[in-house]
C-alpha cells in the first residue's frame, strides 16, 4: 500500500532546469533545506527521478532532450521496497524538526497531510505484504503491456531502440516481482483460488498469440508508422528486433509467473477474505482506515450499508411504479424486468461499440457547458472518452479515469468498458460519465493538478474517500441540477448509489463477516440487478483490493454532510460555488481535514 501511495506522490512536474533554478544548490543537498516547501518538494522529486516509468508516464523530460530513462523499468525489488522505508523514516523525522510556529498557515496544512501519510506507513508497514501483487485486476503481468501502449511514446527510432531495451528488462523486473510473491507464500499470504486460475488464463492467452498480434509488437508498429519518422524498411528491422526481443525476454518472462502460480495453485484456498490470513483482521481494520480516512469499525460500516440500501431500493421501487412496472413481484424481478428491455441496448456490434463512446462524449460535452451555476473553478485540460484495451477489457472495471499529462499533450481520458453490451444500458451512461468525467473525477482530479502553490504530493494525495467521494457526489449534483431528468436516467443514478451502499454490506462481508465469494455475488446480483458479469467482476475487485470499494459511500455521505451542515448554518448567505471552491481547492484530504475547512468557509462567511 505504501508503494502505492509514493506511486502518486512520485510525479515530477519540473525539468531538470527548471529544478536547478528552483532549489538551490544548499536546499536541493541539505539534510534539512531551509525552507519547508523545498523539503517536500525536493522529496518527491528525489522520488520522481528514481522511477522512469514515471518519468515516461508524465512526459516531462523529452522537451529537453532527455530520454534516457525511456529505456529503463523501475526497480520492483524487496531491497529497493526495504530502502522506502528507511527513506520514509527520515523524511517523517526531518518533517517534525520544522517548528510549526515558523511555518505559514498553508505549509502548517502541508506538513499536517504529509505526517498523516507517513503515520500510516509507519502504522502499516507491518502488513506491507498483505497483498497480492499479480491479480485477475492488476500486477506486472497486464501492468507492463499497458504501460508500454499507453506510455512509450515513440517519435523518433531512439524511442524505438528504447522500447526494445524494455523488451529486455522485463525479464529482471518478473523475476523482482517473483521475490516478493515467494516472501508472502513463506508468511501464509497466497492468493485465493480463482485469482490464481484468473492470471493464469489471462498470462496464457497473451503468451498464446502469435508474436505479431501481441500488443506489445502490434502497438510498436502502429506506433512507428504514425511517427512518420522512421522509413518502411527501418520499421522492418526494428519491429524484427522487436519480435525477436519478445520470444526471447518477454514469453520467458511470463513463463516464470505461469510456472510459479501454476505450481502453487494446490496450495490455494477457496476462503477469500483477508480474514483467512496471518493477522488478517488487523490488515483489514488498517486498509479500511486507510481507504475511508476514519475510525470506522467494520461492523458499522456493514450496517450503514445495509440501511442505505433499504433506503434506496425503495426509491428506484417507486419510481418503477410510476412507470408501470410491476413492483409487487420484488426488487430483483423488477429491476430484471427493466434490464431486459432491449430498447435499452446498443447493437452488439462494432458499430454499436462505437456509438456508446459517441454518446458519451456527448453527455460529457453537453453537462461541461452548463455548470456556471454551481463552480467558479474548473480544470484547463480537456476530457475525452475512449474504449478501455480489449486484451484487457474482459477482467477489468466497467470504466476508469486516467489524469491528463502534465505538460498538457494528453487530456483527462474516460476508460470505458464495452467488452459486454448488456453492462452498458442507456439509462445508466450519465451517471457513469459525470462519476468518471465531468464534474467527477475530471473536475476533482485535473483542478487539483492544476492548483498555485500546493506542494506536488498534495496535488496527487491519495485519499480514496475524497477523490472516490466526490465522484459519487457528482452524481447526485448532476441530478439536482437536472442534467437526468427522465426518470429512467434517474433510475439509472440510483443504481448507481444503491451499487456504492451494497458495497458497504459484501466489502465487510467478504473480509469481516468471513462471507464467500459466492454469498457476495449472490447478494449483489439480488440487491442491484447489475448484469452477471459486472457483479461477478467487482466482487473479484473487492477480493484483491480490501476495503478500497467503501471509500466512495462513505465520501460522498460525508460530503453531502458537510453541504447540509453549511447550508443550515448560513442560510441565504449559503453559495453552491463557495461550497464547491471550498470542496476542491486545496485537492484531496482525510475528510476530518475537510470538514474544518467547511467549518472555517461557514465562520468566516457569518462574519461578513
Amino acid at each position: 500500500m505504501v508503494k502505492k501511495i509514493f506511486k502518486w506522490l512520485g510525479v515530477l512536474l519540473l525539468t531538470v532546469i527548471v529544478v536547478a533554478g528552483s532549489f538551490a544548490a544548499y536546499e536541493w543537498n541539505a539534510d534539512k533545506p531551509l525552507r519547508f516547501r523545498s523539503f517536500v518538494d525536493r522529496e518527491v522529486l528525489k522520488m520522481a527521478f528514481e522511477s522512469p516509468e514515471t518519468l515516461t508516464s508524465l512526459g516531462f523530460l523529452e522537451s529537453v532532450g532527455i530520454t534516457g530513462h525511456n529505456g529503463e523499468l523501475d526497480d520492483a525489488s524487496l531491497a529497493k521496497a526495504d530502502e522506502l522505508y528507511v527513506k520514509l523514516k527520515q523524511v517523517h523525522k526531518t518533517l517534525n524538526s520544522y517548528e510549526n510556529d515558523s511555518l505559514t498557515e498553508a505549509d502548517l496544512l502541508s506538513k499536517e497531510i504529509a505526517l498523516y501519510l507517513l503515520n500510516f506507513a509507519k502504522d502499516s508497514e507491518q502488513f506491507r505484504y498483505h497483498s497480492y501483487p499479480v491479480n485477475q485486476l492488476f500486477g506486472i503481468q497486464n501492468g507492463y503491456p499497458s504501460f508500454m501502449e499507453a506510455q512509450h511514446q515513440i517519435h523518433s527510432s531512439d524511442d524505438v531502440e528504447n522500447y526494445l531495451s524494455r523488451l529486455v528488462l522485463v525479464k529482471g523486473k518478473f523475476t523482482q516481482e517473483l521475490e516478493g510473491i515467494r516472501l508472502r507464500e513463506e508468511k501464509g499470504i497466497i492468493p485465493p483460488l480463482f485469482v490464481i486460475e484468473r492470471v493464469l488464463e489471462e498470462m496464457n492467452t497473451f503468451v498464446g498469440k502469435p508474436i505479431e498480434e501481441n500488443i506489445l509488437y502490434t502497438s510498436l508498429a502502429k506506433k512507428m508508422t504514425e511517427s512518420g519518422n522512421i522509413s518502411d524498411d527501418e520499421q522492418a528491422k526494428l519491429l524484427a528486433k522487436a519480435k525477436s526481443n519478445i520470444k526471447d525476454y518477454v514469453h520467458p518472462a511470463y513463463k516464470s509467473l505461469i510456472d510459479y502460480f501454476t505450481n502453487i495453485k494446490s496450495k490455494a484456498k477457496t476462503d477469500d477474505g483477508f480474514w483467512r490470513l496471518p493477522n488478517g483482521e488487523e490488515a483489514y481494520i488498517s486498509s479500511l482506515k486507510f481507504f475511508t480516512t476514519t475510525d470506522y469499525t467494520p461492523q458499522y460500516i456493514h450496517d450503514i450499508g445495509l440501511k442505505e440500501v433499504n433506503r434506496i431500493q425503495s426509491a428506484i421501487m417507486t419510481i418503477l411504479a410510476e412507470q408501470n412496472y410491476d413492483v409487487t413481484q420484488g426488487f430483483s424481478a423488477a429491476i430484471e424486468d427493466l434490464a431486459a428491455q432491449e430498447s435499452f441496448y446498443y447493437e452488439d456490434s462494432d458499430a454499436g461499440r462505437a456509438q456508446i463512446l459517441v454518446d458519451y462524449q456527448k453527455i460529457l460535452d453537453e453537462i461541461d457547458t452548463g455548470l456556471d451555476s454551481a463552480f467558479r473553478i474548473r480544470p484547463k485540460a480537456g476530457m475525452e472518452v475512449v474504449r478501455i484495451p480489449e486484451f484487457k477489457e474482459k477482467t477489468a472495471p466497467g470504466a476508469y479515469y486516467q489524469q491528463p499529462a502534465i505538460d498538457g499533450s494528453r487530456p483527462g481520458r474516460f476508460f470505458a468498458n464495452l467488452y459486454d453490451i448488456k453492462a452498458t444500458p442507456k439509462y445508466a451512461m450519465r451517471t457513469l460519465a459525470y462519476h468518471e468525467g465531468i464534474p467527477g473525477h475530471h473536475f476533482q482530479i485535473a483542478v487539483a493538478m492544476e492548483l498555485e502553490g500546493l506542494p506536488l504530493f498534495r496535488m496527487f494525495s491519495p485519499f480514496t474517500a475524497y477523490v472516490e467521494g466526490w465522484a459519487l457526489y457528482s452524481e447526485y449534483l448532476a441530478w439536482e441540477m437536472g442534467f437526468q431528468d427522465d426518470p429512467f436516467d434517474n433510475i439509472g443514478r440510483l443504481q448507481a448509489e444503491l451499487f456504492r451502499a451494497v458495497r458497504l454490506v459484501v466489502d465487510t462481508g467478504i473480509h469481516y463477516k468471513k462471507w464467500t465469494r459466492e454469498q457476495a455475488i449472490d447478494y449483489m446480483k439480488v440487491n442491484t440487478g447489475m448484469a452477471q458479469s459486472d457483479v461477478v467482476s467487482e466482487i473479484e475487485r473487492y477480493i484483491v483490493m480490501p476495503g478500497q470499494a467503501t471509500s466512495y459511500k462513505v465520501g460522498m455521505m460525508k460530503i453531502l454532510e458537510l453541504r447540509e451542515k453549511a447550508k443550515l448554518a448560513l442560510g441565504n448567505k449559503f453559495d453552491l460555488r463557495d461550497f464547491h471552491d471550498v470542496v476542491l481547492k486545496n485537492g484531496a484530504v482525510p475528510l476530518n481535514i475537510l470538514e474544518r475547512f467547511i467549518d472555517d468557509y461557514i465562520a468566516e462567511t457569518l462574519a461578513k
